[in-house]
């Protein structure tokens, strides 16, 4: 199948009645700031959810209306799109919602507004995109190995898609890598279709710090909202353990991320913060057009030497930005009032109603 042709979204879309717009998204990762954000703003709010997890939006009430649906891939149904565009609905992606509806229906079936670019999802999917569009942007990125056979220092070894760190490691020889590859296939993490993409890249060792961004293309403007760190599980767990005894425990590190904490970087480090946001947000408008409109994520490690590298990026909200439902430090110096992710992107789309400028916000 052919990708859905954005003229034919934009059509959809100028049948809607634009007083009677429906902030929707999937019920899942970054749903409950997203819907909050959006009857703050003063909109109706729809959820597709999965039968039996609704609880969380009825007891936050963050939902206007319910489509319960058997299992989250079910948005992509024709009837479900139905139910969304009656509602003149406009979906906000997050990472949930590309894993469970799959980027190619995503690119293909998904016929309902939504809000930024679709197509540089793709980018984020991909590491040879992923990587293509951030070093395009002159920013360091860490060493890519092409075979395991030339692994000759400590590696963080990652596959493809939006796994939440689920089934990485780090190895440090070829043996290593592996061994854990088929110990890894053993307990069925990974697929054999999976070892073919392995991204092996260098290990930076340093501080995490992932950066929220929104570029708002009504401004032309990169803005910071905030910053978070992971809960990693078992990593973190396993650094609870005296080094003496880590040995004999025998585990196997893993970095599947459990949840997220707020950070502030040190002051300093903030005009490469800026900097990185800017260049990325340019070269997207060349290499993806129409860019990295509305929210995305860089994940980066800060180096002893203050050096931030990014190692991964998400094209779109990303689960750190529930560190900030009520706003972050760095939200607050730009509005003044509680701001999330959720909220800044339906004041994007208020704006851009408002304006009569909708159209450059959808695909």
């Amino acid at each position: 199948m052919s990708k859905i042709n954005r003229q034919e979204i934009l059509s959809i879309l100028d049948g809607y009645d634009k007083d009677n717009i429906t902030i929707a998204t999937l019920g899942s990762h970054t749903s409950l700031h997203i819907l909050k954000g959006a009857k703050r703003e003063g909109f109706k709010t729809a959820v597709v959810c999965e039968k039996g997890r609704e609880v969380p939006y009825q007891r936050f009430d963050v939902a206007d209306e319910y489509i319960i649906v058997d299992e989250f891939k079910d948005i992509v149904n024709e009837d479900v799109q139905q139910k969304l565009r009656d509602m003149n609905s406009i979906v906000v992606p997050h990472g949930s919602f590309v894993a469970y509806a799959g980027l190619d229906n995503v690119e293909e079936k998904f016929k309902v507004p939504m809000f930024g670019n679709r197509d540089v999802l793709r980018w984020e999917a991909e590491r040879d995109l992923e990587r293509k569009l951030i070093t395009e942007s002159g920013i360091r990125m860490p060493f890519k190995y092409k075979e395991p056979a030339d692994i000759d220092r400590a590696v963080m070894v990652k596959f493809p898609g939006a796994r939440g760190g689920r089934g990485y490691f780090v190895a440090s020889s070829t043996e290593e890598y592996n061994k854990k590859i088929d110990a890894m296939l053993e307990r069925k993490w990974i697929e054999e279709e999976d070892v073919a993409q392995a991204h092996i890249e260098e290990y930076v060792s340093g501080c995490n710090f992932c950066v929220h961004y929104f570029y708002s293309v009504l401004k032309d403007e990169v803005e910071v909202l905030g910053m978070d760190s992971r809960f990693e599980s078992n990593i973190d767990g396993l650094c609870r353990i005296p080094a003496k005894d880590q040995l004999e425990v025998g585990l196997d590190p893993s970095y599947v991320v459990t949840g997220n904490h707020p950070v502030v970087m040190r002051e300093s480090l903030l005009p490469q913060v800026f900097e990185i946001g800017d260049n990325l947000v340019e070269t997207a408008k060349e290499l993806v057009k129409p860019g990295m409109n509305g929210p995305f994520c860089l994940q980066t490690m800060c180096t002893d030497n203050l050096e931030i590298v990014v190692f991964e990026m998400s094209a779109r909200t990303d689960g750190g930005t529930n560190t900030f439902m009520d706003g972050s430090p760095y939200s607050y110096l730009l509005f003044g009032e509680p701001m999330s992710m959720g909220r800044r992107i339906s004041r994007e789309i208020k704006n851009g109603i408002e304006e009569d400028r909708l159209d450059l916000l959808i695909t």
